[in-house]
């Protein structure tokens, strides 16, 4: 009984195989049947004196496509600009401008893939739970559709969301709390994420100052595009918080607050259209980029809710505290074995002392990057940390 799967296994496997042999003809085609084509066909005369085949398409590189910025987007958004502003110089990229590039760099980025791993609201969240990953990706929809409306550089945008929390520790925000101790002025995952986690990149100074000030706390973005992320994000985890609180039960839909009731509704999709629509509408207005006043009064009164009911509920309280004890307790056994940390990103020289301020920041830079399971289990098998102690996902 067991060959018949495993032997049209097999067959398929070799038929998806050799899904590249055949297909030819002027070019080589990704199906036998493929007619996507994206202008006429080709004239077979040459032209006089040699040359490209007549009906050749042109091609837009880079430089046709800033050139265009100029007339599509609004007076104050940003515009690529060859390499763009690094802090290395570089060339600039024959195709993409360079916020593309800052796009493309942040999504395969380690950080970035680690997000998937990382706490969002609760700690290993069941399958249809927000991670950070899914959360970044939720801000940069929310961000590129202002973005668009508004007719700002959708990929400035884009990359800024994508990367805006790839300084977050493991245990959601209560590894902010538990890192703060050890390094002076504490420690903010949003310059973290900038200067720290993603620098390697060689970012644009404008995704870096997006990324570095996109909380509510820091200073304003530079940019338009840095602005838009910030009502972004809090209009994101806001919604999609609450949505997975009634999911596992912890909140029910009619209590949320009147005041977004009545102008959201109790669907995340109307939610979402009504406050994207709000700060669509406030910064086309009034050419500053904002929310209109009873979208952002609803949007209050959203995440004041989500505070209370969700956020500071005692389960958290508790989930917090127990992510506390657990990295404080790693960043101080790795920062007195500092040649434990396998991590070469943030990994101390040879001759760096034990328990120095050299080991210290690079056992904070190790443990802000794992995700949650790396961590917990790293805590149990290294420090032998009680199971019973670790922090609790809802439904564990």
């Amino acid at each position: 009984m067991s060959d018949g799967p495993t032997h049209g296994g097999t067959e398929r496997s070799i038929r998806w195989a050799s899904t590249m042999s055949g297909y030819s003809g002027p070019v080589r085609l990704a199906h036998a049947d493929s007619h996507a084509r994206i202008g006429p066909e080709p004239e077979r005369a040459e032209p006089a004196g040699g040359g490209a085949p007549f009906g050749r398409l042109a091609r837009q590189d880079r430089e046709d496509r800033e050139d265009r910025e100029e007339t599509l987007l609004a007076p104050g958004a940003t515009r690529a600009e060859g390499g763009g502003y690094r802090v290395r110089p570089e060339e600039p990229d024959e195709w993409r401008t360079c916020f593309e590039r800052d796009r493309d760099r942040i999504l395969h980025a380690t950080s970035f893939r680690r997000l998937a791993g990382k706490t969002q609201v609760f700690v290993f969240p069941q399958d249809h739970q927000r991670t950070r990953l899914t959360h970044a990706l939720e801000v940069a929809q929310v961000a590129t559709a202002i973005a668009r409306a508004c007719r700002l550089n959708v990929a400035l945008t884009e990359a800024i969301a994508l990367g805006h929390d790839c300084g977050h520790g493991p245990g959601g925000h209560a590894s902010e709390d538990a890192l703060d101790p050890f390094l002076p002025g504490g420690f903010d995952h949003a310059p973290w994420g900038a200067l720290v986690s993603l620098a390697p990149l060689n970012l644009c100074a404008q995704t870096v100052d997006g990324i570095a000030n996109h909380s509510w706390s820091r200073p304003a973005p530079s940019t338009p595009e840095g602005e838009v992320v910030s009502w972004a994000d809090r209009v994101a985890y806001v919604c999609h918080d609450w949505e997975d609180a009634v999911l596992t039960g912890i909140v029910a839909p009619h209590q949320l607050p009147l005041a977004v009731r009545d102008l959201c509704g109790e669907r995340r999709s109307a939610q979402l259209g009504t406050f994207i629509g709000g700060v669509v509408s406030a910064t086309l207005r009034t050419g500053q980029v904002g929310m209109e006043e009873d979208a952002a009064e609803a949007l209050s009164a959203f995440r004041a809710c989500n505070y209370e009911r969700i956020y500071l509920r005692e389960a958290s309280v508790r989930q917090g505290e127990a992510v506390i004890h657990v990295l404080r307790a790693l960043v101080e056994h790795f920062a007195d074995r500092p040649h434990l940390m396998a991590d070469t990103s943030g990994h101390p020289s040879p001759d760096v002392l034990a328990g120095s301020q050299q080991a210290l920041l690079a056992a904070v830079t190790y443990v802000a990057g794992m995700t949650d399971r790396f961590a917990f289990r790293q805590a149990v098998a290294l420090l032998g940390w009680d199971p019973e102690k670790l922090p609790v996902g809802v439904g564990s």
